[in-house]
């Protein structure tokens, strides 16, 4: 694989933070452990002996077989945004048709709300797809001959929903993507991010459990494709869904995600943050992804902060720790004292103004 080429952004990067809307005391909404999809002639036999240590090339030389998700585990919470992010051929888009298995897995083992969907039957896969599970694509797969609330309400009629009730609730996520006076209008008469709004829409209608969204946004022009990134803030924050996002742009990832797990050859490089990825990258491949990522935009006072010393003068603001480095600017400069940074009522450290100017300096200076 080419060595990596950071992903330029056009702005800088906004981070949409954990907060106390992913549900960390109740069960994984989704729990995936040890999965491989290796493609090719007794991809099967391969599991557990020297030849799945190979490289790809090699594996391939050796075997004609392609692995293209390496022993890949992760849990996803309920409320979370966990983005999946990688460059082309990292095995990211494999990874997520395997969670619903429209691509098998050959090894391990995928858990939806509760059910193991590796052992589901024919029929428990079609009603995890119709109910607990939908997806949004890159293409829109909207049926060019159906208006905009036929659209929107197709997976509500294949479900056997009633016409004025599947009507009904298609209306309302017209509405809440924002495509109100849209409804009659066919798709070849929308723009590209209209079109991918009636896919978000037909996607919500179904009132799904967990939304899989792969590469979404990747076709549309910069700016259609920023303003669809704060349509999904908006909508999951309206609605509290849980969301696995794949992208191969950083600047996408950071914005979206709670959790980034970046991979690499089929396998996972570094699960985090977005500021653990961006303050602690796990190796030299994430930290080259991640260089030119103004750090005071993703850092937090956690991470500048310092022990307070018995000298040290206490009288200065106090601001939560979880505050962006940027965010703290014009507090370090309205006063001579350093910021006391706050978590849980008490001083966990402070910030002066020589650690905020270090957040500001690119990392590898």
């Amino acid at each position: 694989m080419n060595e990596v080429s950071p992903i330029a952004t056009e702005r800088e990067p906004v981070v949409h933070r954990t907060s106390e809307r992913v549900d960390r005391t109740r069960d994984p909404l989704i729990s995936v452990e040890g999965v491989w999809k290796i493609f090719g002639p007794h991809a099967d036999r391969i599991i557990g002996t020297p030849a799945a240590d190979l490289s790809r090339a090699e594996l391939r030389e050796q075997t004609g077989c392609i692995t293209a998700v390496r022993d890949v585990s992760f849990q996803v919470w309920p409320g979370e945004v966990f983005v999946v992010m990688g460059l082309s051929g990292s095995g990211k888009s494999t990874l997520v048709r395997t969670l619903v298995r429209l691509i098998e897995p050959t090894a391990g083992t995928v858990e939806i709300a509760g059910r193991d969907v590796t052992a589901a039957s024919a029929e428990e896969l079609r009603t995890l797809r119709r109910g607990t599970v939908a997806m949004v694509f890159q293409h829109f797969g909207l049926l060019s001959h159906r208006r905009v609330i036929e659209n929107v309400a197709f997976g509500l009629e294949v479900k056997g929903v009633p016409k004025q009730e599947r009507t009904a609730r298609a209306q309302q996520m017209v509405e809440l993507v924002g495509l109100s006076g849209f409804e009659n209008q066919y798709p070849d008469q929308l723009s590209g991010g209209m079109q991918q709004r009636v896919g978000l829409a037909r996607a919500f209608a179904l009132d799904p459990q967990v939304l899989l969204f792969d590469e979404p946004f990747s076709a549309l022009d910069p700016l259609i494709r920023r303003d669809m990134q704060d349509e999904v803030i908006r909508l999951q924050a309206e609605t509290g869904k849980t969301m696995v996002f794949i992208t191969h742009d950083l600047s996408e990832a950071l914005r979206l995600g709670d959790r980034i797990m970046m991979m690499r050859d089929g396998a996972v490089v570094q699960l985090g943050t977005p500021e653990e990825l961006v303050g602690a990258p796990a190796d030299d491949y994430v930290r080259n992804f991640v260089r030119d990522v103004p750090r005071s935009n993703v850092l937090t006072l956690r991470w500048i902060m310092r022990p307070a010393a018995a000298d040290d003068d206490l009288t200065g603001p106090a601001v939560p720790v979880e505050t962006i480095v940027r965010d703290a600017v014009p507090m370090v400069a309205a006063t001579e004292q350093p910021l006391r940074a706050i978590a849980d009522g008490k001083v966990v450290g402070l910030v002066d103004r020589v650690a905020v100017l270090h957040a500001f300096v690119p990392q590898e200076a």
